[in-house]
Protein backbone atom coordinates (compact mmCIF):
# COMPACT_ATOMS: atom_id res chain seq x y z
CA UNK A 1 0.00 0.00 0.00
CA UNK A 2 1.60 3.19 -0.84
CA UNK A 3 1.73 6.23 1.32
CA UNK A 4 2.49 9.74 0.76
CA UNK A 5 4.86 11.04 3.15
CA UNK A 6 4.12 13.59 5.86
CA UNK A 7 6.14 15.56 8.03
CA UNK A 8 4.87 15.28 11.72
CA UNK A 9 3.82 19.19 11.83
CA UNK A 10 1.88 18.52 8.87
CA UNK A 11 0.09 15.35 10.04
CA UNK A 12 -1.02 17.34 13.75
CA UNK A 13 -1.78 20.33 11.43
CA UNK A 14 -4.47 17.70 9.18
CA UNK A 15 -5.46 16.16 11.99
CA UNK A 16 -6.60 18.95 14.25
CA UNK A 17 -8.33 20.52 11.15
CA UNK A 18 -10.25 17.49 10.78
CA UNK A 19 -11.41 17.04 14.01
CA UNK A 20 -12.07 21.12 14.74
CA UNK A 21 -14.77 20.59 11.19
CA UNK A 22 -16.05 17.04 12.64
CA UNK A 23 -16.89 18.62 16.11
CA UNK A 24 -17.08 22.41 15.80
CA UNK A 25 -14.98 22.66 18.68
CA UNK A 26 -10.74 21.85 18.34
CA UNK A 27 -7.72 22.97 20.73
CA UNK A 28 -4.27 22.48 19.25
CA UNK A 29 -2.47 19.47 20.49
CA UNK A 30 1.02 19.69 21.34
CA UNK A 31 3.27 17.47 19.29
CA UNK A 32 4.87 14.83 21.67
CA UNK A 33 8.50 15.17 22.62
CA UNK A 34 10.01 12.03 22.03
CA UNK A 35 13.26 10.50 23.42
CA UNK A 36 16.76 11.12 21.80
CA UNK A 37 19.12 7.89 21.54
CA UNK A 38 21.17 10.04 24.44
CA UNK A 39 18.29 10.13 26.65
CA UNK A 40 17.89 6.19 26.58
CA UNK A 41 21.45 6.19 26.96
CA UNK A 42 22.20 7.87 30.28
CA UNK A 43 18.91 6.53 31.86
CA UNK A 44 20.57 2.94 31.52
CA UNK A 45 23.11 4.43 34.25
CA UNK A 46 20.78 3.55 37.22
CA UNK A 47 17.20 1.84 37.83
CA UNK A 48 14.99 4.20 38.16
CA UNK A 49 15.70 6.72 35.42
CA UNK A 50 15.72 2.94 33.34
CA UNK A 51 12.35 2.46 34.79
CA UNK A 52 11.70 6.39 34.35
CA UNK A 53 12.62 6.19 30.47
CA UNK A 54 11.08 2.60 29.66
CA UNK A 55 7.26 3.61 31.21
CA UNK A 56 7.40 7.12 29.13
CA UNK A 57 8.52 5.29 25.63
CA UNK A 58 5.26 2.84 26.77
CA UNK A 59 3.47 5.94 27.25
CA UNK A 60 4.06 7.46 23.67
CA UNK A 61 3.78 3.85 22.26
CA UNK A 62 0.24 3.63 23.93
CA UNK A 63 -0.48 7.43 22.60
CA UNK A 64 0.42 6.84 19.51
CA UNK A 65 -1.97 3.91 19.11
CA UNK A 66 -4.91 6.41 20.40
CA UNK A 67 -4.07 9.25 18.08
CA UNK A 68 -3.90 7.10 15.62
CA UNK A 69 -7.15 4.81 16.52
CA UNK A 70 -8.69 8.52 16.77
CA UNK A 71 -7.69 9.74 13.58
CA UNK A 72 -9.57 6.48 12.08
CA UNK A 73 -12.58 5.95 14.02
CA UNK A 74 -12.96 10.31 13.05
CA UNK A 75 -12.36 8.91 9.33
CA UNK A 76 -15.20 5.94 9.34
CA UNK A 77 -17.52 8.72 11.14
CA UNK A 78 -16.68 10.99 8.59
CA UNK A 79 -17.10 8.53 5.45
CA UNK A 80 -20.72 7.05 7.40
CA UNK A 81 -21.85 10.76 7.00
CA UNK A 82 -20.92 10.68 3.65
CA UNK A 83 -22.57 7.73 2.97
CA UNK A 84 -25.87 8.82 4.71
CA UNK A 85 -25.54 12.26 2.66
CA UNK A 86 -25.02 10.13 -0.36
CA UNK A 87 -28.02 7.89 -0.30
CA UNK A 88 -30.53 10.89 0.69
CA UNK A 89 -29.38 12.62 -2.43
CA UNK A 90 -30.26 9.28 -4.54
CA UNK A 91 -34.02 9.00 -2.57
CA UNK A 92 -33.98 13.05 -3.22
CA UNK A 93 -33.04 12.40 -7.29
CA UNK A 94 -35.28 9.34 -7.72
CA UNK A 95 -38.11 11.26 -6.49
CA UNK A 96 -37.64 14.51 -8.29
CA UNK A 97 -37.41 12.51 -11.56
CA UNK A 98 -40.44 10.57 -10.37
CA UNK A 99 -42.49 14.13 -9.91
CA UNK A 100 -41.08 15.32 -13.05
CA UNK A 101 -42.84 12.67 -14.64
CA UNK A 102 -46.03 11.97 -12.94
CA UNK A 103 -46.09 15.94 -14.47
CA UNK A 104 -44.75 15.72 -17.72
CA UNK A 105 -47.85 12.46 -18.21
CA UNK A 106 -50.26 14.11 -16.76
CA UNK A 107 -49.84 17.44 -19.10
CA UNK A 108 -49.69 14.98 -21.92
CA UNK A 109 -53.10 13.15 -20.57
CA UNK A 110 -54.46 17.29 -20.13
CA UNK A 111 -53.68 17.94 -24.02
CA UNK A 112 -55.04 14.65 -25.50
CA UNK A 113 -58.38 14.89 -23.77
CA UNK A 114 -59.08 18.61 -24.22
CA UNK A 115 -58.10 18.31 -27.63
CA UNK A 116 -60.70 14.85 -27.78
CA UNK A 117 -63.52 17.14 -26.14
CA UNK A 118 -62.45 19.69 -28.84
CA UNK A 119 -63.64 17.14 -31.86
CA UNK A 120 -66.68 16.62 -29.76
CA UNK A 121 -67.44 20.35 -29.73
CA UNK A 122 -66.96 20.58 -33.52
CA UNK A 123 -69.02 17.60 -34.28
CA UNK A 124 -71.73 18.72 -32.56
CA UNK A 125 -72.00 22.46 -34.19
CA UNK A 126 -71.66 20.91 -37.37
CA UNK A 127 -74.82 18.27 -36.50
CA UNK A 128 -76.52 22.28 -35.15
CA UNK A 129 -77.79 20.38 -31.62
CA UNK A 130 -79.45 23.89 -30.56
CA UNK A 131 -81.51 23.50 -33.67
CA UNK A 132 -82.69 19.74 -32.92
CA UNK A 133 -84.17 20.87 -29.61
CA UNK A 134 -86.12 23.73 -31.24
CA UNK A 135 -87.49 21.31 -33.95
CA UNK A 136 -88.24 18.96 -31.19
CA UNK A 137 -90.14 21.61 -29.32
CA UNK A 138 -91.89 22.84 -32.19
CA UNK A 139 -93.21 19.71 -33.62
CA UNK A 140 -96.36 18.16 -32.80
CA UNK A 141 -96.74 15.04 -30.57
CA UNK A 142 -97.47 12.75 -33.65
CA UNK A 143 -94.26 14.60 -34.84
CA UNK A 144 -92.30 14.09 -32.06
CA UNK A 145 -92.83 10.18 -32.27
CA UNK A 146 -90.41 10.11 -34.95
CA UNK A 147 -87.53 7.61 -34.35
CA UNK A 148 -85.11 9.52 -36.03
CA UNK A 149 -85.60 12.77 -34.91
CA UNK A 150 -85.46 11.48 -31.52
CA UNK A 151 -82.25 9.29 -32.52
CA UNK A 152 -80.68 12.50 -33.73
CA UNK A 153 -81.32 14.37 -30.62
CA UNK A 154 -80.18 11.77 -28.52
CA UNK A 155 -76.96 11.35 -30.13
CA UNK A 156 -76.72 15.19 -29.81
CA UNK A 157 -77.20 14.72 -26.05
CA UNK A 158 -74.63 12.50 -25.81
CA UNK A 159 -72.15 14.13 -27.55
CA UNK A 160 -72.29 17.34 -25.55
CA UNK A 161 -72.55 14.73 -21.97
CA UNK A 162 -68.75 13.21 -23.29
CA UNK A 163 -68.20 16.96 -24.59
CA UNK A 164 -68.53 17.45 -21.03
CA UNK A 165 -66.88 15.03 -19.24
CA UNK A 166 -63.86 15.21 -21.51
CA UNK A 167 -63.36 19.10 -20.58
CA UNK A 168 -63.64 18.13 -17.00
CA UNK A 169 -61.27 15.42 -17.34
CA UNK A 170 -59.06 17.84 -18.72
CA UNK A 171 -58.82 20.34 -16.59
CA UNK A 172 -58.32 17.42 -13.39
CA UNK A 173 -55.42 16.44 -15.42
CA UNK A 174 -54.03 19.72 -16.54
CA UNK A 175 -54.46 20.93 -12.31
CA UNK A 176 -52.66 18.01 -11.66
CA UNK A 177 -50.10 18.40 -13.83
CA UNK A 178 -49.85 22.18 -12.24
CA UNK A 179 -49.72 20.79 -8.85
CA UNK A 180 -46.81 18.18 -9.85
CA UNK A 181 -44.73 20.52 -11.49
CA UNK A 182 -44.79 22.79 -8.37
CA UNK A 183 -43.61 19.40 -6.66
CA UNK A 184 -41.13 18.40 -8.89
CA UNK A 185 -39.51 22.11 -8.50
CA UNK A 186 -39.59 21.73 -4.58
CA UNK A 187 -37.92 18.18 -4.97
CA UNK A 188 -35.24 19.48 -7.53
CA UNK A 189 -33.95 22.68 -5.25
CA UNK A 190 -33.92 19.20 -2.41
CA UNK A 191 -31.63 17.56 -4.63
CA UNK A 192 -29.28 20.27 -5.43
CA UNK A 193 -29.32 21.29 -1.86
CA UNK A 194 -28.69 17.42 -0.63
CA UNK A 195 -26.30 17.55 -3.53
CA UNK A 196 -24.34 20.20 -2.50
CA UNK A 197 -24.21 18.42 1.15
CA UNK A 198 -23.07 15.15 -0.06
CA UNK A 199 -19.91 16.85 -1.86
CA UNK A 200 -19.14 18.89 1.61
CA UNK A 201 -19.73 15.34 3.16
CA UNK A 202 -17.57 13.61 1.12
CA UNK A 203 -14.76 16.12 1.24
CA UNK A 204 -14.58 16.28 4.67
CA UNK A 205 -14.56 11.95 4.77
CA UNK A 206 -11.51 12.15 2.11
CA UNK A 207 -9.79 14.56 4.20
CA UNK A 208 -10.34 12.71 7.06
CA UNK A 209 -8.98 9.49 5.78
CA UNK A 210 -5.82 11.55 4.41
CA UNK A 211 -5.36 12.55 8.23
CA UNK A 212 -5.48 8.81 9.63
CA UNK A 213 -3.55 7.92 6.93
CA UNK A 214 -0.75 10.62 8.20
CA UNK A 215 -1.39 9.41 11.95
CA UNK A 216 -0.31 6.25 10.54
CA UNK A 217 2.51 6.89 8.70
CA UNK A 218 3.88 8.80 11.95
CA UNK A 219 2.75 6.08 14.24
CA UNK A 220 4.73 3.99 12.71
CA UNK A 221 7.52 5.90 11.93
CA UNK A 222 8.36 6.63 15.36
CA UNK A 223 6.74 3.08 17.06
CA UNK A 224 9.81 1.17 15.48
CA UNK A 225 12.28 3.47 16.99
CA UNK A 226 10.57 3.87 20.11
CA UNK A 227 10.57 -0.37 20.47
CA UNK A 228 14.47 -0.20 19.70
CA UNK A 229 14.84 2.30 22.12
CA UNK A 230 12.79 0.56 24.99
CA UNK A 231 14.85 -2.83 23.74
CA UNK A 232 18.08 -1.04 24.87
CA UNK A 233 16.61 0.00 27.78
CA UNK A 234 15.36 -3.47 29.02
CA UNK A 235 18.41 -5.64 27.21
CA UNK A 236 15.73 -7.45 24.83
CA UNK A 237 15.19 -7.11 20.77
CA UNK A 238 12.86 -4.89 19.28
CA UNK A 239 11.46 -7.57 17.84
CA UNK A 240 10.29 -9.16 21.12
CA UNK A 241 9.06 -5.69 22.62
CA UNK A 242 6.95 -5.10 19.88
CA UNK A 243 5.81 -9.08 19.58
CA UNK A 244 4.97 -8.52 23.31
CA UNK A 245 3.11 -5.61 23.12
CA UNK A 246 1.02 -7.29 19.77
CA UNK A 247 0.16 -10.20 22.53
CA UNK A 248 -0.87 -8.29 25.11
CA UNK A 249 -3.68 -6.74 22.76
CA UNK A 250 -4.63 -9.69 21.13
CA UNK A 251 -4.77 -11.45 24.59
CA UNK A 252 -7.10 -7.64 25.45
CA UNK A 253 -9.10 -8.04 22.05
CA UNK A 254 -10.04 -11.93 23.19
CA UNK A 255 -11.04 -10.98 26.43
CA UNK A 256 -12.86 -8.23 24.40
CA UNK A 257 -14.67 -10.63 21.77
CA UNK A 258 -16.35 -12.44 24.70
CA UNK A 259 -18.26 -8.95 25.46
CA UNK A 260 -17.99 -7.37 22.36
CA UNK A 261 -19.98 -7.23 19.53
CA UNK A 262 -20.48 -6.43 15.24
CA UNK A 263 -22.07 -4.34 13.10
CA UNK A 264 -25.59 -5.78 11.69
CA UNK A 265 -24.31 -4.45 8.10
CA UNK A 266 -27.11 -4.97 6.10
CA UNK A 267 -26.85 -1.00 4.81
CA UNK A 268 -23.50 -0.25 4.25
CA UNK A 269 -21.66 2.02 2.35
CA UNK A 270 -18.18 2.43 0.53
CA UNK A 271 -16.31 4.89 2.50
CA UNK A 272 -14.12 7.04 -0.04
CA UNK A 273 -11.02 5.87 1.47
CA UNK A 274 -9.33 5.09 -1.93
CA UNK A 275 -7.95 1.69 -1.13
CA UNK A 276 -8.32 -1.08 -3.54
CA UNK A 277 -11.21 -3.17 -2.73
CA UNK A 278 -10.94 -6.99 -3.64
CA UNK A 279 -13.34 -9.59 -2.24
CA UNK A 280 -12.17 -12.36 -3.82
CA UNK A 281 -8.40 -11.72 -2.51
CA UNK A 282 -10.22 -11.10 1.06
CA UNK A 283 -12.01 -14.27 0.93
CA UNK A 284 -9.11 -16.21 -0.21
CA UNK A 285 -7.02 -14.93 2.42
CA UNK A 286 -9.91 -15.76 5.40
CA UNK A 287 -9.79 -19.40 4.14
CA UNK A 288 -6.08 -19.41 4.27
CA UNK A 289 -6.50 -18.60 7.93
CA UNK A 290 -8.70 -21.04 9.38
CA UNK A 291 -6.71 -23.79 10.49
CA UNK A 292 -5.16 -21.41 12.45
CA UNK A 293 -8.47 -21.05 14.94
CA UNK A 294 -8.74 -24.87 15.04
CA UNK A 295 -11.20 -24.50 12.09
CA UNK A 296 -11.58 -27.56 8.86
CA UNK A 297 -12.52 -26.15 5.38
CA UNK A 298 -16.40 -26.31 6.17
CA UNK A 299 -16.51 -23.65 8.23
CA UNK A 300 -15.75 -21.25 5.02
CA UNK A 301 -19.26 -21.27 3.82
CA UNK A 302 -20.80 -19.97 6.56
CA UNK A 303 -18.34 -17.48 6.93
CA UNK A 304 -18.78 -16.58 3.41
CA UNK A 305 -22.24 -15.81 3.85
CA UNK A 306 -21.67 -13.98 7.11
CA UNK A 307 -19.47 -11.55 5.70
CA UNK A 308 -21.38 -11.30 2.10
CA UNK A 309 -24.70 -10.11 4.60
CA UNK A 310 -22.28 -7.81 6.59
CA UNK A 311 -19.73 -5.72 4.02
CA UNK A 312 -20.05 -7.58 0.90
CA UNK A 313 -16.45 -8.91 1.91
CA UNK A 314 -15.83 -5.27 1.09
CA UNK A 315 -12.82 -3.56 3.32
CA UNK A 316 -14.07 -0.43 3.34
CA UNK A 317 -17.74 -1.10 4.24
CA UNK A 318 -19.23 1.55 6.53
CA UNK A 319 -22.49 1.26 7.89
CA UNK A 320 -24.01 5.11 8.22
CA UNK A 321 -26.44 4.41 10.86
CA UNK A 322 -23.71 2.94 13.62
CA UNK A 323 -20.08 3.19 11.86
CA UNK A 324 -19.64 -0.36 12.51
CA UNK A 325 -17.06 -0.52 9.51
CA UNK A 326 -14.62 -2.83 7.35
CA UNK A 327 -15.32 -6.68 6.29
CA UNK A 328 -16.39 -8.25 9.63
CA UNK A 329 -18.10 -4.78 10.91
CA UNK A 330 -16.70 -4.06 13.74
CA UNK A 331 -18.34 -1.88 16.37
CA UNK A 332 -16.67 0.24 17.36
CA UNK A 333 -14.57 0.00 14.04
CA UNK A 334 -11.13 0.88 16.56
CA UNK A 335 -11.31 -2.35 18.10
CA UNK A 336 -9.13 -3.71 14.92
CA UNK A 337 -6.21 -2.14 16.16
CA UNK A 338 -5.41 -5.27 18.11
CA UNK A 339 -5.16 -7.35 15.19
CA UNK A 340 -2.97 -4.48 13.63
CA UNK A 341 -2.83 -0.02 13.31
CA UNK A 342 -3.53 -0.22 9.68
CA UNK A 343 -7.33 -1.83 10.13
CA UNK A 344 -8.40 1.10 8.33
CA UNK A 345 -7.63 0.05 4.91
CA UNK A 346 -6.18 -3.65 5.49
CA UNK A 347 -8.61 -6.22 4.45
CA UNK A 348 -6.11 -8.76 6.38
CA UNK A 349 -5.87 -7.08 9.37
CA UNK A 350 -9.68 -6.75 9.62
CA UNK A 351 -10.27 -10.52 8.65
CA UNK A 352 -8.20 -11.58 11.45
CA UNK A 353 -9.63 -9.24 14.00
CA UNK A 354 -12.93 -10.89 12.68
CA UNK A 355 -11.60 -14.43 12.86
CA UNK A 356 -10.59 -13.48 16.67
CA UNK A 357 -13.87 -12.01 17.39
CA UNK A 358 -15.70 -14.96 16.23
CA UNK A 359 -13.66 -17.31 18.00
CA UNK A 360 -14.02 -15.76 21.19
CA UNK A 361 -17.81 -14.90 20.53
CA UNK A 362 -18.86 -18.03 18.96
CA UNK A 363 -16.45 -20.76 18.61
CA UNK A 364 -16.64 -20.89 15.23
CA UNK A 365 -18.14 -19.12 11.78
CA UNK A 366 -20.89 -21.33 11.59
CA UNK A 367 -21.85 -20.42 14.96
CA UNK A 368 -21.59 -16.86 14.13
CA UNK A 369 -23.84 -17.34 11.04
CA UNK A 370 -26.54 -18.93 13.02
CA UNK A 371 -26.63 -16.28 15.49
CA UNK A 372 -27.06 -14.07 12.33
CA UNK A 373 -29.30 -15.75 11.02
CA UNK A 374 -31.58 -15.77 14.24
CA UNK A 375 -31.06 -11.93 14.98
CA UNK A 376 -29.72 -10.45 12.15
CA UNK A 377 -26.55 -9.67 13.59
CA UNK A 378 -23.92 -11.47 15.35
Amino acid sequence: MRRTAWSVGAVATVLVATLVTASGVGAAIAAPSYPSWGDVQAAKANAAATQAQVDRINGLLAGLQTASNAASEAAVKRAGEYGLAELNLQKATAKATDLQARADSAKSEADTLRAQSGKLAEQMGRAGGSDYALRLFLTSDEQKTSDSLLYQLGAVAKLGANATKLFAAADEQKNLATSLSAQADTAQKIRDQLAAKAKSALEAAQAAHAAAEAELASQQEHASTLYAQLALLKNTAASFEQQYAQGVAAAAAAAQAANGSAGAGTHWVSAPTGMTVNPAAAQAYAAGQLGRYGWGSDQMSCLVRLWNQESGWRANAVNPSSDAYGIAQALPPEKMSSAGPDWLTNANTQIDWGLTYIKGRYGSPCGAWAHEVSNNWY
